[in-house]
């Protein structure tokens, strides 16, 4: 899904490693900030991205370049987020983990928080996406 370029629309590359994680959340938290969009709202994108980032991190390759693509905008009706990674050998699906495991709750608490969210393939290159509804920023 590409951006549409209705908002202010952002992005960062980061590398493919664990410290990148907050890197993204701060770099998205003080544009939402500088953008008025109250604290609940700026909470639950910056845990979408942790999750997105996260995910990429750890089950992805990087880009060829090393690092992870990161891109947002900030719309009308929605706020859109995308993680551009290397792909792997599954595709993210959101699934319930059970309640004694210690992992794979990610993408669950990205289907409750989003409006939608998805995955597009362009070469070796694999984006996940997910919208946060506007209404939900006010």
């Amino acid at each position: 899904m590409a951006i549409a370029q209705d908002g202010p629309t952002s992005s960062v590359t980061v590398p493919h490693a664990r410290s990148s994680v907050s890197a993204a959340r701060h770099a998205l938290a003080a544009e939402l900030a500088a953008n008025g969009i109250e604290t609940p709202m700026r909470d639950d994108a910056v845990l979408v991205l942790s999750e997105l980032v996260s995910n990429a991190i750890k089950h992805a390759a990087p880009l060829p370049s090393g690092d992870i693509s990161i891109c947002w905008a900030l719309q009308q009706d929605r706020l859109h987020l995308e993680i551009t990674d290397g792909g792997a050998l599954t595709r993210p699906q959101a699934a319930v983990a059970a309640v004694s495991s210690l992992g794979g709750r990610g993408l669950d608490i990205v289907r409750t928080i989003c409006s939608e969210w998805g995955v597009t393939e362009e070469g070796n290159a694999v984006t996940v996406w997910a919208d946060l509804p506007r209404s939900a920023m006010a």
